[in-house]
């Protein structure tokens, strides 16, 4: 795979199933180079293999899919001209799609009404004078009361508040139609859901105080009007995903529950509760808490039989069918594979299901019996190596080798995923596919601090996350290099975020394992990220400690005057998550030094620049770190 080659990825969507389970709609999104910009379609693909997938609309950025109850009616998003999406409707027997929605910050997905009259969504909801046609710069300015104001990848929101929205879709084909906005107030609302009946919506919601350190949400319910809203939790979890049970007297939903403290989130699993609906009872969870965790991305389906919900599983995802009376789930697909979003209707299910050849495919469940529906993948990539090791204190230690062609010895990357409480799995990775084929073997795992391996797995790494994770990363690649082909007197060190505050950490720690770093979006310095960052006045607590001055010790920045190898810093110019002068200030150190040190930055992108960023940028950005493995562990397949 070269940086080019970007543009034969796909993402899909969550699919909607049409009521009779006879066909699949889904979104599949994918980078357009020349366009600069990200093209999506709505697929139909039917479900019983009577015929071959094919493109249902053309618009530039066509997403969520939502088949009517009474099979009739298609609507989606679509963003028209470089613009906000906006809710559209379209005949199912065929005809041209109509905007239904006219949102000045745009409209998000749509949910049907049972009796398909209506649509519910979330919008946002700009304070007047505000993201409008006045200049940013010319606004006036924000009064800020509370710790949360801001989100990588969106901004500021305090002033744009997520409300609910129900829209008749059918009052005009010619104009969007005006939209009632149900819910209101200095709050953030999202996820609606119709009750059977359609008499109610549910909603996740925090309509509370929240401005100290509270990640407390709740359930609510209210009529389509906006009347009755009423809180069905107890505000002692962190919840999303609220869905009603087919019966409509349950409302399921995911939640986490906060650590001891009554904060923390982090290594904590988010499972499937349920509550009634007139909230008569507390949530019950349905799901244990070990060893089942909402898989990144995920979505929960509630049936007639139980919810369908996808949970992490050592690299994989495997999809659940967890019962109501809270027995255990039963597996209906797992292996070396990575499920995210399910989807139900008329006895079907189809999911999406990722794996090392393909970013993902649909793949559907009837009878028992499962089946492959698509082939939209376009890449022939080099295939995963499992390894599994244990760290010097018994630890198991699970990774993958992707390895280059050729006999070797191949110089070898040790690449470092974020978050930490996130994993590696068992999927198509551009960035792994393109160091292998460039001659790298890639190394790659999931060490103390990831996901997927349960909650003492992942809480191991708190208060000392930079010697806890090192332990077990050297000893990944030292089983990636004890199965031969691999140079270790050639190794590099990768990683973004996370993984770049651990790239960072090895540089300084065990700077004779390594020839040369890329660190990425890094957190560098706790104690400015701990202001800077939209989740810092929290994350920096619970994952490196209450102790502030612990912190110095703690930051990769404080042992810099240890790092003598060439070390490449990529950040983005927005990025609010790891602000910019995490970067800056490394760079500085680094460079005061007399080390070899670039500093590659990008204008107008966040936190998620290499996942989601301009394509231009993401092919920049690969070519730039191919040039400095060229330059620091040169290899003849290096383009």
């Amino acid at each position: 795979m070269k940086p080019r080659d970007i543009s034969l990825l796909h993402t899909l969507g969550t699919p909607s199933v049409s009521p009779d389970g006879t066909h699949a709609v889904v979104a599949v999104t994918r980078p357009d180079l020349d366009a600069d910009e990200y093209r999506g379609e709505l697929w139909l693909v039917p479900t019983d293999g009577s015929g071959e997938p094919r493109p249902l609309t053309g618009g530039r950025r066509d997403a969520e899919p939502a088949y009517s109850p009474d099979g009739r009616w298609l609507a989606f998003t679509r963003a028209e001209n470089g613009g906000k999406p906006q809710l559209h409707v379209m005949p199912t027997a065929g005809g041209e799609p109509w905007r239904v929605t006219d949102q000045p910050l745009g409209a998000g997905k749509p949910t049907w009404s049972p009796d398909s009259r209506q649509l519910a969504f979330v919008a946002r909801v700009p304070e007047e004078g505000r993201y409008g046609d006045t200049k940013p710069d010319k606004e006036r300015p924000r009064r800020i009361t509370g710790l949360k104001y801001r989100l990588d990848n969106l901004g500021f929101f305090t002033d744009r508040r997520s409300h609910v929205f129900v829209v008749d879709p059918f009052a005009s084909r010619t104009s969007p139609a005006p939209a009632v906005q149900v819910t209101e107030g200095d709050y953030d609302h999202d996820e609606p859901a119709w009750s059977p009946d359609g008499a109610r919506l549910t909603l996740a919601a925090a309509r509370h105080d929240g401005r100290g350190f509270d990640h407390y949400s709740d359930v609510w319910t209210c009529a389509p009007d906006g009347t009755g809203l009423r809180r069905v939790t107890d505000t002692t979890l962190s919840v999303g995903l609220p869905r009603f049970t087919p019966d409509g007297e349950t409302i399921c939903f995911v939640a986490a529950q906060p650590g001891p403290n009554g904060r923390t989130l982090i290594a904590r699993h988010r499972g499937v509760f349920s509550v009634p609906v007139d909230g008569s009872a507390a949530p019950r969870r349905l799901t244990a808490a070990e060893p089942y965790h909402l898989a990144s991305h995920g979505t929960i389906v509630p049936t007639a039989d139980g919810v369908l919900f996808p949970s992490e599983n050592r690299g994989a995802s495997d999809l659940l069918l967890v019962p109501y009376d809270g027995d255990e789930p039963t597996v209906l697909i797992s292996g070396r594979r990575e499920v995210f979003a399910p989807a139900h209707a008329g006895g079907t299910t189809v999911a999406t299901v990722a794996d090392q050849n393909s970013p993902g495919e649909l793949v559907v469940l009837r009878d028992g019996k499962e089946s492959t529906l698509t082939a939209f993948s376009a890449l022939t990539p080099l295939p995963l190596e499992e390894i599994t090791t244990t760290a010097p204190d018994g630890h198991p230690v699970h990774g993958w080798v992707v390895r280059p062609t050729g006999e070797g010895p191949h110089p070898t990357l040790l690449m470092i995923h974020g978050g930490p409480f996130t994993q590696y799995g068992w999927h198509l990775f551009d960035e792994a596919q393109v160091y292998a084929a460039a001659g790298y073997a890639v190394v790659m795992g999931n060490p103390r601090g990831s996901s997927g391996y349960g909650q003492a797995h992942g809480a191991a790494v708190i208060g000392d996350v930079g010697n806890v994770s090192a332990v077990d990363l050297l000893a990944l690649l030292d089983a990636a290099l004890a199965t031969g082909g691999l140079d270790a007197d050639r190794v590099g060190v990768l990683g973004g975020s996370h993984g770049g505050y651990m790239t960072t950490w090895l540089a300084a720690h065990h700077g004779d394992r390594f020839k040369a770093a890329i660190s990425e979006r890094a957190v560098n310095a706790i104690d400015s990220f701990h202001g800077s960052s939209d989740i810092g006045w929290s994350f920096a607590l619970d994952l490196y400690g209450p102790d502030p001055e612990r912190w110095r010790d703690l930051s990769p920045l404080s042992h810099a005057d240890r790092i003598e190898m060439p070390f490449l810093i990529i950040h983005s110019e927005n990025d609010w998550r790891c602000p910019v002068e995490q970067a800056q200030r490394l760079f500085v150190a680094l460079k005061l030094r007399g080390v070899e040190t670039e500093l590659l930055l990008f204008p107008g992108e966040g936190h998620e620049m290499s996942r989601s960023g301009l394509p231009s940028h993401r092919v920049a950005r690969f070519e730039a770190i191919l040039d400095w493995w060229n330059r620091h562990l040169p290899t003849t397949s290096t383009p």
